[in-house]
């Protein structure tokens, strides 16, 4: 989904909206790590949850510093809003679950989330960024994502594990 609406909005996406959508998706992920560190009692979902807190702050905190450099405010577009509206609907669902319910659906919807930025980041966002140093930005965050990405899936088959041998 939100390749397909990044891929219509491409060609019209300026370098403030750019920056805007990854710190948006910066944020997502810190939000929703927070949410589950309140709600898992898993310690391999409550640690992956610690790291994207900490490692998404740590991106807001670069893509921000940038930013106030080179004198850019954000601009919000129809991608960041789909993406909060997005990110939205799938806190609302995951407040209303518990135990491995929510631990599995948070983890599904992680490594969903981070094979969706790693492909609009590398297809959309690095392509269509003008400046140099928000395009180094971007670049530099794709091995941080695909890690999360690799961390998420080994989680997600540890749930898997736990949930048939639990059967």
């Amino acid at each position: 989904m939100l390749i397909a609406v990044l891929v219509a909005a491409a060609a019209s996406l300026n370098d403030p909206q750019i920056a805007t959508i990854a710190l948006t998706a910066h944020q997502i992920d810190v939000d929703r790590g927070k949410l589950a560190q309140r709600h898992t009692k898993n310690d391999e979902v409550k640690q992956f949850a610690e790291q994207m807190v900490n490692d998404h702050q740590a991106g807001i905190a670069e893509a921000m510093a940038l930013a106030k450099r080179l004198h850019v405010t954000p601009e919000p577009s129809d991608v960041s809003k789909s993406l909060q509206a997005d990110a939205k609907k799938a806190t609302a669902r995951l407040k209303k679950e518990k135990g491995k319910t929510f631990d599995k659906d948070y983890i599904d919807t992680e490594v969903a989330f981070h094979q969706a930025v790693i492909d609009a980041v590398k297809t959309v966002l690095v392509p269509g960024a003008q400046n140099p140093d928000l395009k180094t930005l971007l670049q530099n965050a794709v091995p941080t994502l695909e890690g999360h990405l690799q961390h998420a899936k080994m989680v997600q088959s540890q749930i898997g594990k736990n949930a048939t041998a639990s059967k």
